[in-house]
């Protein structure tokens, strides 16, 4: 299935629920995975999100992330000269494992 991450339907994985100048939410469900890692990269490069200072990745939906997916989460977070702000919210725990297996507990703030 191949998902414009520009107009998500229900079942897109990552979708950016919000974004203005200061702060990005993007929503999370299902399982983010090698098949679902190209639309996740794309969706990164999106410009709303070059704009905000901080993110915020809601996670509450989300029940599985493999590592490729949370290395690609780093990376645009960290890759611009002032990183954004990066909270993780409602991370399960195998998510949140994995996450931390990436690194993004070293650049994020994980809140329940």
């Amino acid at each position: 299935m191949t998902v414009d991450p520009h107009h998500p339907s229900r079942s897109a994985p990552v979708t950016i629920a919000e974004a203005d100048e200061r702060h990005a939410v993007l929503a999370f469900a299902g399982d983010l995975d090698a098949p679902a890692l190209g639309v996740l990269e794309e969706l990164l490069l999106d410009p709303r999100l070059r704009r905000p200072g901080a993110w915020t990745l809601d996670m509450g939906d989300l029940t599985h992330i493999d590592l490729a997916c949370a290395y690609a989460l780093l990376r645009a977070v960290t890759r611009a000269p002032e990183p954004a702000a990066l909270t993780v919210r409602g991370a399960r725990p195998a998510v949140h494992r994995t996450l931390r297996h990436a690194g993004l507990d070293t650049v994020a703030t994980f809140v329940a």
